[in-house]
């Protein structure tokens, strides 16, 4: 991994001019064109000022006291936890895709059988193995889940640039054993997260000391989590993501749509249930700090980088800039960039965004 040494801030504006052709990609589908306009305005970095981690100042909304006994979701108790993973077992051989093979997969989590796409690049393996991505998808409604049938841009754009790429299903999903609990109430999906990432290590052709993560939305909010949990992410891109403190999801963020809870979630009522149990943010703001991973980005693993549509009706814009800023008074290393005019899914500017996804990716895995 390359030295962390470097905050980066990067806020790109790009205008509203109708591209010539435009992607569409819900949760439930995937992008159908990798068409993008060119943005006529330019992208500008600014150096932000070298502050350790150890001496930085934590907004105060941040600040942390450790309970007595750690939550089950706490951020110390999922340390506490064990994720050894599996060998990962090819299920069966699919399509290929350009330069690459695409498999059906299988691996271990919670002592389930979670299943996933798995894709390996073609050509002669470099030194150590091949660098890897776990791909944590968004909230899609189980019942309607399909593992072939997500994602597959994103999949072949990481594929086609010498990736092994691991985009996992969840617990409850499609195949995958278990139940669908949910991501904010429950610590399956993040288990079956962090398996993922211990089953890549096992796996012969990926380099172990190589590994990021991708996010997208509830992916998002997997992968923050993931990446104060473990030194084993080196990197994380995040789209869209569910990245704000936990008091954030409790009073400023309205879901509808996409979001809308599935017959099969049994998570929904962790809102509820916390406040009666613990009090409310002014109540206990040690507890709802504990299970935030917002008050752990001193030691997060790797860099950051944030994407996300002005026009956003999922998930606040605001969640990615307040997490940006807070990155920038640590002087962690990341990059944001805001999309005029686009949604949740950056369905405008697809191919912008990955493209830098991709760059950044090069950049502390290659």
């Amino acid at each position: 991994m390359r030295p962390i040494f470097l905050a980066i801030l990067a806020l790109l504006l790009v205008t509203s001019c109708a591209p010539a052709q435009t992607s569409e990609v819900s949760e439930t589908s995937e992008v159908l064109s990798e068409a993008a306009p060119a943005p006529t305005s330019t992208q500008t970095r600014t150096p932000l000022p070298m502050t350790s981690a150890s001496s930085a100042t934590v907004p105060p909304t941040m600040t942390f006291t450790p309970t007595p006994v750690p939550h089950f979701m706490s951020i110390e108790a999922l340390r506490a936890r064990e994720y050894p993973g599996s060998e990962i077992v090819i299920e069966r051989e699919l399509r290929r895709g350009e330069n690459y093979s695409r498999y059906y997969a299988s691996y271990l989590s919670d002592g389930l059988k979670i299943y996933a796409l798995l894709t390996v690049p073609d050509g002669e393996m470099p030194e150590g193995g091949w660098p890897a991505i776990v791909f944590n998808h968004g909230y899609i409604p189980p019942e309607v889940y399909v593992t072939t049938e997500r994602y597959i841009n994103y999949v072949d754009r990481l594929a086609r640039a010498g990736y092994i790429v691991f985009r996992i299903d969840y617990r409850g999903h499609d195949q995958s054993e278990g139940e669908a609990t949910g991501a904010y109430g429950d610590p399956g999906y993040l288990a079956d997260v962090m398996n993922a990432v211990a089953s890549l290590k096992q796996f012969p052709q990926a380099n172990p000391e190589r590994i990021g993560m991708w996010g997208h939305s509830m992916g998002g909010y997997l992968t923050l989590r993931a990446m104060v949990i473990s030194t084993d992410v080196k990197v994380g891109v995040i789209w869209a993501g569910v990245v704000a403190p936990y008091v954030d999801l409790l009073y400023n963020w309205r879901r509808s749509g996409s979001f809308v809870a599935s017959p099969s979630s049994r998570g929904v009522g962790w809102r509820t249930s916390w406040v009666e149990e613990f009090g409310s943010p002014e109540e206990n703001p040690a507890f709802w700090d504990s299970v935030s991973a917002n008050s752990y980005l001193d030691s997060l693993s790797g860099a950051i980088q944030l994407h996300h549509g002005t026009d956003d009706e999922d998930v606040p814009l605001k969640f990615s800039e307040d997490l940006a800023i807070h990155l920038n008074t640590l002087g962690l290393p990341y990059e944001f960039y805001m999309y005029e005019e686009d949604d949740h899914n950056i369905t405008k500017y697809f191919t912008t965004a990955m493209d830098r996804t991709i760059a950044y990716f090069d950049l502390w895995l290659k």
